[in-house]
């Protein structure tokens, strides 16, 4: 299955749904020994050191630092990885809004991180496409 590419229909079917939990991105060092401890959601490897994307509590727990903390909404349509401008349409109607956004794209969904305090706000937004 190599996902959906019509930008309409992306954007009519997508249903974004909340998880639960809070979530943060931090960065470690490529020696730091906490790297081998962590469980992440996500990881990315920069010039700078390893970002993580984990769930609040774990990035507690391992004394990590953050600077904000975010809700994740997942698209539930399978999108493709080749799809043209469906994180360009979402991205710009949240920054709309001022509504700041860290999309990720995974194999078969895409993710957004959206700044807590205004989570409820931007599920509003996004499910304006399906009307």
């Amino acid at each position: 299955m190599s996902g959906e590419t019509s930008l309409s229909k992306l954007l009519q079917c997508m249903q974004p749904i909340l998880s639960p939990g809070e979530y943060v991105f931090s960065c470690l060092g490529d020696q730091d020994n906490r790297y081998s401890q962590l469980n992440p959601l996500g990881q990315f490897r920069e010039s700078e050191g390893i970002t993580l994307i984990l769930e609040r509590e774990q990035a507690d727990a391992a004394n990590l630092s953050y600077s904000s903390i975010f809700s994740m909404i997942t698209l539930s349509i399978h999108s493709s990885l080749e799809a043209v401008g469906f994180l360009a349409a979402i991205t710009s109607k949240l920054a709309e809004h001022d509504i700041s956004v860290n999309p990720i794209s995974a194999y078969y969904h895409d993710h957004l991180f959206i700044p807590v305090a205004r989570t409820s706000e931007a599920i509003m937004l996004l499910q304006e496409f399906s009307r």
